[in-house]
């Protein structure tokens, strides 16, 4: 079996196995997919200190002006 799966297949099945054309894709969506999820999970957290940061750059700003 092995002899008729070589004989029949010959160079295919190790450049099959060499191909990685769709690797970079599959790694940014699951990046993607991270990221996302982290700021799903922390969004009230993130919210708030985003909403401190700002309140603090217009505290500072109106001391200048």
């Amino acid at each position: 079996m092995t002899e008729n799966f070589k004989m029949e297949y010959g160079e295919e099945v190790p450049n099959f196995w060499q191909e990685e054309t769709a690797v970079g894709v599959v790694e940014i969506i699951l990046i993607l997919v991270v990221l996302i999820s982290l700021v799903l999970i922390f969004k009230k957290q993130l919210t708030a200190l985003v909403k401190g940061i700002f309140s603090r750059i217009n505290s500072s700003a109106s001391e200048i002006y």
